[in-house]
């Protein structure tokens, strides 16, 4: 009974051990998805900047000079206004240090307040905008951009 027992566990580990050394790792920056919190609706935004460490160390940049217009170049997003948002990751192996994200329009920056659970509320302006999320983490950091028209 003893002998079995042994067999039984051995394998036992040998299975946890398999589970864990198979574990893949995403380190890439995250996409980021707008999603509205009354609804099905959801759309992802573009990376613009990206300072990022990646696996083995490996540095991964990317630098967009006018983030606005590549913002204006994406495809329209449609929300309503004061609708409420959420910011989510498609994966999140990293601290997250700072979120902020902020619409613009005309050039002029306004800066929407995040919730604990990052969350945020469009403005009541209707309009076009540009919106920009911006994620300092101990990994690094990236700029996200979407063109956006709030009815």
């Amino acid at each position: 009974m003893g002998k079995l027992l042994k067999i039984i566990t051995s394998v036992f580990v040998l299975y946890l051990l398999t589970g864990c050394i198979a574990e893949e790792y995403d380190f890439t920056p995250p996409a980021v998805t707008l999603s509205a919190s009354d609804s099905i609706q959801s759309e992802a935004l573009k990376e613009a900047n990206v300072y990022w460490t990646g696996e083995n160390s490996k540095l991964l940049q990317k630098k967009t000079e006018d983030f606005l217009s590549f913002a204006g170049e994406q495809k329209q997003l449609s929300f309503t206004a004061g609708q409420r948002i959420d910011i989510l990751f498609d994966s999140e192996d990293f601290v997250v240090e700072k979120l902020a994200v902020s619409v613009w329009k005309n050039d002029e920056k306004i800066e929407l307040e995040l919730d604990e659970q990052r969350s945020f509320y469009f403005p009541k302006e209707k309009g076009k905008f540009a919106i920009v999320v911006e994620l300092e983490t101990d990994r690094g950091s990236a700029q996200y951009v979407g063109n956006l028209a709030i009815n």
